[in-house]
């Protein structure tokens, strides 16, 4: 049986313990970054393989024809096409709540990069200011304080509510929209348009699928509160780049702080690199040594209680006996 480990550069593989990992097949093999050819390539004896940012598709699949279980490294499955993984019979596994408090934390690290400009001031006491009045020029926005303020959650699951309870620390009224309302503590839960209706901030923390692509368009960001400051450490596809752009160079929106893009890596000359008021971090909240090291377990576990025939976290229903 063999072990295929693709883009394992996804990963930091120098502060990940891939080595939890050997041993459950007779052999592994870990790869670096590959472009599709190589992909394809390596996973033609696979039996398990293990991706975290690769595309899974029917061209991939058809190129695996051994392949029984795939592990994904992420709580994510957008990149993975889970039909044609079941109608081919292969398990797939991810991994949820390794990486909650992680992204949770850098939620809260780009809305306050926004609110009160840490590294753009640290960047010009370096150059020899000590002042309150830097410019934008700089990079420095008029400093906001979240006391008081509404914190507008699209999405309420484990990393939401975790938000939800750091923005309740900082004294932030919390409001929350989702497909099924219920009860948390702190949280009153509201229609998507009373939401951008009433909130200061609204960060994104639903998950990419047909009915919420651009869920962020040109009219959800005409219904927000002038001024807000909008988030996404969720997925890039959730927001019209487009028209949040618009809104930026508008003055509408104030800023945005997110964590994705739509396309990743961005274009070059893709707009949101050049629009004002905009702090961008590479997709890397996931990727503190505490949430690598759960996310590594987790995805050993996996495996290996498929191979007892427990299987864990599946996303996907599979017969077995047909492998």
């Amino acid at each position: 049986m063999r072990l295929v480990i693709l883009n394992d550069y996804a990963c930091n593989p120098g502060d990940m313990a891939w080595e939890k990992l050997e041993g459950l097949a007779a052999e592994t093999v870990r790869l670096g970054f590959l472009p599709r050819a190589g992909q394809l390539e390596a996973v033609k004896e696979a039996d398990f393989l293990i991706v975290n940012k690769v595309r899974v598709d029917e061209e991939l699949l058809a190129a695996a024809p051994r392949l029984r279980w795939l592990g994904v490294m992420a709580t994510g499955t957008d990149n993975i096409d889970l039909s044609a993984c079941t109608r081919r019979g292969v398990a797939v596994a991810n991994v949820p709540g390794y990486s909650t408090h992680s992204v949770a934390q850098l939620t809260f690290a780009l809305l306050l990069e926004l609110c009160q400009s840490p590294a753009a001031f640290d960047r010009s006491v370096r150059t020899g200011m000590w002042r309150l009045g830097v410019g934008e020029e700089q990079g420095v926005l008029p400093l906001k304080e979240l006391y008081g303020k509404t914190m507008g959650l699209v999405g309420c699951g484990d990393i939401g509510r975790q938000v939800a309870r750091i923005a309740q620390a900082f004294g932030m009224r919390v409001l929350a929209y989702v497909r099924r309302p219920r009860e948390e503590e702190g949280v009153r839960f509201v229609t998507l348009k009373n939401l951008l209706q009433e909130s200061d901030v609204v960060s994104l923390h639903c998950p990419a699928t047909p009915e919420t692509e651009k869920i962020i368009d040109e009219k959800a960001l005409a219904a927000m509160k002038p001024g807000a400051l909008l988030i996404n450490t969720a997925r890039g596809r959730l927001v019209d780049e487009e028209a949040l752009c618009g809104a930026l160079h508008s003055g509408r929106l104030a800023g945005y702080g997110a964590d994705v893009a739509f396309y990743e890596p961005p274009a070059e000359n893709a707009p949101l690199r050049t629009a004002p008021h905009v702090v961008l971090t590479p997709h890397i909240a996931w990727a503190t040594a505490e949430s690598l090291d759960r996310l590594v377990e987790a995805v050993r576990r996996n495996l290996e209680s498929y191979l007892e025939g427990k299987p864990e976290n599946l996303v996907n229903q599979v017969n077995r006996s047909t492998r």
